[in-house]
């Protein structure tokens, strides 16, 4: 007893000297001289104060949460992509979200960087263990797990996930560790695809389970475990890829899903959809319960709110459809829930926030905070107050300049922008790349559903879309306002649009060493001119930016010509041709090219193939 209060004497004074020391070193930065773009969260014990991981300003950010103040902020190296606290407090580990991906071990007391543990390619959503022995990273891009030691700051373990693992929560017991795979992995062109969740045994640092989400699940940002550790709730896009691209009502291409786990077997219990029948609630991000086991709290980063869900009700309502039960007008059977509007009526609150953009999000007693990417704050909700919670912001940065480029990126992730707000573009090309499924688009007719593409150098490589139906980028952000969104927009959205693409940069690949070719991937570079694949994909964008006929065109589209796409971060954007047939590149080579129509590979060794591969994953 004598030695917990002398413990948490020490905290209160490292904390009063953190909080001194931050302010004064925060009181010399510019205040004015970027946004912040605030990303990630996490609370210290008593909950008294939050930390805030603000990506473009490259700082952590100290909160007090009771005065509503920043206390100081934290100087950083380089960009920070996700937050774990030290059980003692004294320690924030930041995940630095670069290629050459670190976690940073920050002493709070004077901002001293105490190691840098080499992880993967952009390494992020930071978990520690229960006992606070061991420290789990995602690395993004190398589609795995980092299992660190913190005592001895190194990594003793790498778990393999499925596809660019975006978050992750590790069980009370410390047993299992849930990781959300952002996009689904495989073919595009089959019946079923979706993204999954891997369940990782900590004991062995084994892969215990992959749990596949619905099909046309993709968008898999939030996810957490209940305070008794039974379910895991898992926040994601649910896309209805299989439906010509004809309307928006009642969620026909695009609906918003919280899918529940069963933590002790990984299995999926059901998924309910966070949309209301005649208004959508897009692109869920953070997910969180409260410690009292009441709500699960879901941040809407696309509609700018936050769901809070009554899990008794929500839970007992699943019993019941489970157990035969038929417990709404749609709802029969246990198959028919995840495509029910209707079934958390009377057990969910949709609260609007004043910020814009909430993703990242912790429940803090009864009070809901979220980082709000696009407005700079973090906006902390009485979720305890109903039908009229108070709510409080936080302003992160101080005369920040929204510049047009800036403005046009909160418009792509701006669901208010489409009709009923079911969708932003951020939900078919998520960081403004693509979601990994086939859309029956009908730009180019009805009934041959295309590979959604990367936005990277689109505005440089005209025409656009497979088949080259749009003559440039601009044509095709104004078509999609008004095709795909439905809606009717001023041209100055577009506008401000086209110079957010247009300010893309591509991400270095995985497959990249130090920066440079591997040896393979240089071999392969020889190959990829004896293959005459540098006839088309010519120039720094790889693209000669003309159509060709080559063998790939299936159904509607057999015989007819396709754009030469660019081959820029193609490492990232499987899977490949039109119709994403094909899930990996050497599928492109060999299976989907018996005529050497795509690249004179026919004569080359599995050896050379491989290398090949390897060039064309490294652009």
């Amino acid at each position: 007893m004598i030695m917990n209060r002398i413990r948490k004497m020490e905290c209160h004074l490292f904390m009063a000297f953190a909080l001194a020391l931050t302010s004064l070193m925060g009181a010399t930065r510019s205040e004015a001289e970027a946004f912040s773009a605030p990303i990630a969260l996490v609370a210290d014990a008593s909950a008294e104060h939050v930390y805030v991981a603000e990506c473009n300003s490259n700082t952590i950010a100290v909160l007090n949460l009771a005065k509503g103040t920043v206390a100081g902020k934290i100087a950083l190296p380089e960009s920070p992509s996700g937050l774990a606290l030290s059980q003692d407090g004294t320690v924030l580990y930041v995940t630095n979200g670069t290629p050459a991906g670190k976690v940073l071990c920050v002493k709070i007391a004077n901002s001293e960087i105490l190691n840098a543990i080499a992880v993967g390619h952009t390494p992020g959503a930071p978990v520690i263990s229960p006992d606070g022995k061991t420290l789990y990273v995602c690395n993004r891009y190398n589609n795995d797990v980092s299992v660190l030691n913190i005592a001895e700051g190194k990594e003793i373990a790498r778990v393999r996930a499925v596809r660019e693992p975006s978050a992750a929560v590790i069980t009370p017991d410390g047993k299992s560790l849930f990781v959300a795979n952002l996009l689904p992995a495989g073919p595009a062109d089959g019946d079923f695809i979706a993204a999954a969740v891997t369940v990782i045994d900590t004991a062995s640092n084994q892969v215990r389970a992959t749990t596949l989400l619905p099909n046309g699940s993709s968008g898999v940002r939030g996810i957490c475990v209940s305070a008794d550790g039974k379910y895991v709730y898992v926040a994601h896009i649910l896309a209805r890829y299989q439906l010509p691209t004809t309307q928006l009502e009642r969620g026909w291409m695009n609906t918003n899903a919280l899918t529940i786990l069963d933590a002790a077997s990984g299995a999926a219990v059901n998924t309910v959809l966070l949309d209301d029948v005649e208004l959508g609630a897009a692109n869920p991000w953070g997910v969180a319960c409260s410690a009292d086991g009441k709500y699960v709290c879901v941040a809407h980063a696309g509609t700018h709110e936050i769901s809070v869900i009554d899990r008794a009700a929500l839970h007992t309502k699943l019993d019941k459809v489970a157990a035969g039960e038929h417990v709404s007008e749609v709802s029969t059977t246990p198959a028919d829930v995840p495509n029910d509007l209707s079934f958390l009526t009377g057990m969910r609150r949709r609260l609007s926030l004043d910020g814009l953009g909430p993703r990242a999000l912790l429940v803090l007693g009864h009070s809901a905070v979220t980082a709000e990417y696009f407005s700079d704050t973090v906006e902390i909700v009485d979720i305890a107050k109903d039908p009229a919670p108070s709510t409080k912001s936080i302003a992160l940065s101080q005369g920040a300049e929204t510049t047009p480029q800036r403005q046009g990126e909160m418009l792509f992730n701006d669901a208010r922008m489409c009709f009923q707000h079911w969708q932003s573009c951020a939900s078919c090309h998520p960081d403004a790349r693509a979601d990994g499924l086939n859309w029956d688009l009908l730009n180019d007719g009805i009934g041959n559903p295309k590979n959604t593409k990367n936005m990277l150098f689109t505005h440089s490589t005209p025409p656009v879309m497979s088949r080259g139906v749009r003559e440039t980028a601009e044509q095709a952000v104004r078509s999609g306002m008004k095709f795909i969104q439905f809606a009717v927009r001023p041209e100055e959205d577009a506008v401000k649009i086209d110079l957010y693409l247009k300010s893309l940069k591509p991400v270095p690949s995985p497959l990249l060493e130090n920066g440079e070719l591997s040896s393979a991937a240089q071999r392969g570079k020889d190959i990829f001119t004896k293959a005459a694949c540098n006839t088309c994909h010519a120039g720094v964008l790889y693209t000669d930016l003309k159509e060709y006929e080559v063998g790939t065109g299936k159904g509607m589209d057999e015989g007819k010509p396709f754009d030469t796409p660019s081959l820029n971060e193609v490492w990232r954007t499987a899977p490949y041709l039109s119709d994403g047939r094909a899930a990996t590149m050497l599928e492109v080579l060999t299976k989907f090219n018996p005529d050497g129509k795509h690249g004179a590979t026919q004569g080359l060794t599995e050896t050379e193939l491989s290398e090949l591969a390897a060039y064309i994953l490294s652009l």
